[in-house]
């Protein structure tokens, strides 16, 4: 199992690992009526991530907190992890290296920014990312006080995780005459977080389309399924000036992505 600590820090420096759950439990816990609420990761986008490069990503989200408990004595921050609990996380919990930074909208609201670091190989005491964690996580949150008593909150959202994918393309013979064949080759490739490359993924279909010169719009012409090794080749008929690309859509684990378009002079 990959677990990543998170928040925080009381005097800058305490990270939390999911040892530290059932502190959560004591008596007395001064943040127990800490509340999270919209928590936004990303700006709502996916979170992409290559083979071996770090991703960081901004998150927003507000606390409510009793009036008797003043803001400057905890801290907090969202978290993504895989299971039914934030507490009992069956394959990871990410959060961020610092705390959020809050600003008071009132004596009971705070308004929140925070960092989230991904990484898909491990440096330091960090773990890294698994190709098995890719897709669905959810989102949940943590407070920390002085006194090291904890705040979870689970079920704030889903986030998906996803394997930064690459596609490419070449059509051949340049020039060609018009009514001829046309080859267009290429291949789709996504990171692999397992060994920090990128390799063919297999089995996916993926779109030809055409865009001819002096118009703005693609058209799909045929879907083509990538090979064992992620490679895709298909022929089709020269009829104008243009540009051939594939265009994947995507899966849960891996984004959308199109190739730049080759250009062909049809004569």
């Amino acid at each position: 199992m990959r677990t990543r600590a998170t928040v925080a820090a009381v005097s800058g420096a305490l990270a939390l690992s999911a040892l530290a759950v059932p502190a959560a439990q004591a008596a007395g816990n001064p943040v127990s009526g800490v509340t999270f609420s919209n928590v936004v990761i990303n700006s709502g986008k996916s979170i992409v991530v290559g083979a071996s490069a770090q991703v960081t990503v901004s998150a927003t989200y507000t606390v409510t907190h009793p009036a008797s408990l003043s803001a400057s004595s905890f801290m907090s921050g969202p978290l993504l992890y895989r299971g039914t609990s934030i507490t009992e996380p069956t394959e990871a919990l990410i959060g961020g290296d610092d705390p959020g930074t809050c600003t008071a909208s009132s004596s009971t609201v705070l308004k929140c920014t925070a960092k989230i670091q991904f990484r898909p190989a491990a440096t330091g005491d960090h773990d890294d990312l698994a190709n098995s964690q890719a897709g669905a996580w959810k989102v949940g949150a943590v407070a920390l006080d002085n006194s090291d008593h904890f705040k979870w909150q689970s079920d704030l959202g889903t986030k998906n995780v996803q394997r930064l994918s690459k596609l490419t393309v070449n059509a051949a013979p340049e020039p060609v005459k018009k009514g001829k064949t046309v080859t267009v080759t290429g291949a789709l490739t996504r990171a692999n977080w397992d060994n920090h490359k990128y390799q063919g993924y297999t089995g996916q279909s993926v779109k030809l389309q055409f865009r001819k010169a002096g118009s703005t719009t693609y058209t799909t012409l045929k879907t083509v399924k990538t090979d064992s090794s992620g490679n895709l080749k298909t022929t089709t008929t020269a009829t104008a000036d243009g540009y051939f690309r594939y265009s994947f859509a995507g899966t849960t684990t891996t984004p959308a992505v199109s190739a730049a378009g080759d250009y062909v002079d049809v004569q």
